[in-house]
């Protein structure tokens, strides 16, 4: 294996799924301080994952987005974190330098275009998925686009202000669902033919996975459920971002089980060199 490319971010990626065309758009990456990311995991597990640490000890995680396709129809899934960088916090527990920026011109190199996206479907709202939702002078990125995300995640986000939210992200999503471009999902839903929402809690309290199918072929786009590859075959090694870790730590042990049952490939949003995988237990 090629452990280079473990601490790199990933290029545009694509893989098809029948009909279906899931393309990877980067924006960037953030590099993650692996004991204040994944507490639980001592000092000596880094001894077994110490390929995925660049010369800095940290972890690579992509942002950005991921572009679905079908024939004419094209729907984004996140939108990484925007234009902008914010450098190391030596104070920050988990986070170090944070860069954006990219994803507009990888979706031109994909051949589309914002307004080519009728649909903005978002994991959660956490800053690192929704940066291009608007960008800080309060332009809104996807002028047509309808805008989808679990309704617990918007109660929690945007009602009570309970995670951190940009103000210009906020208001942005307020004015969106006041011109009724929002759509609140409680439950499983068909977003598109071949495209399905799934509810798959703890990371955030509305986190969503969506699988994309086509005949016997399924990809499963995990967000953060799984925050790194390190959590496969640890599902009690919680990320220190989740919301809510006994319910997350449940959440990864049934996508786990079913991702083997079914034979699916499974991107996790922030994996480094972003390849699909399959989880097969040993």
């Amino acid at each position: 294996m090629n452990d280079s490319r473990l601490r790199r971010p990933s290029a545009v990626r694509t893989l098809r799924v029948g009909e279906m065309k899931v393309s990877y758009v980067p924006d960037g990456a953030m590099l993650l301080k692996p004991a204040g990311s994944l507490p639980a995991a001592v000092d000596r597990h880094w001894s077994r994952y110490g390929a995925y640490l660049n010369d800095t000890r940290r972890l690579v995680a992509n942002t950005g987005g991921l572009l679905v396709e079908h024939g004419t129809r094209a729907l984004l899934i996140d939108a990484g974190f925007g234009p902008r960088a914010v450098p190391e916090d030596p104070d920050h527990p988990d986070r170090g330098a944070v860069h954006g920026g990219s994803l507009p011109g990888n979706l031109a190199l994909l051949g589309r275009s914002p307004k080519d996206i009728e649909t903005v479907a978002f994991t959660h709202l956490h800053p690192d998925h929704i940066g291009w939702l608007a960008t800080p002078d309060g332009r809104q990125w996807f002028p047509g686009a309808t805008v989808v995300l679990a309704e617990a995640d918007w109660e929690y986000f945007v009602d009570e202000r309970g995670g951190e939210m940009d103000d210009h992200i906020h208001v942005a999503l307020l004015d969106l669902h006041a011109r009724g471009r929002v759509e609140l999902l409680s439950a499983e839903r068909t977003l598109a033919p071949h495209m399905t929402a799934l509810p798959a809690p703890g990371h955030t309290p509305g986190h969503t996975i969506f699988a994309v199918h086509d005949g016997s072929e399924r990809a499963v786009l995990l967000g953060d459920a799984l925050y790194c590859p390190q959590q496969l075959g640890h599902s009690d090694w919680e990320a220190v971002s989740d919301v809510d870790p006994l319910l997350a730590a449940r959440t990864r042990v049934m996508l786990e089980r079913d991702l083997e049952e079914h034979d699916a490939l499974a991107v996790g949003a922030h994996f480094p060199g972003l390849r699909a995988g399959r989880v097969l237990r040993r």
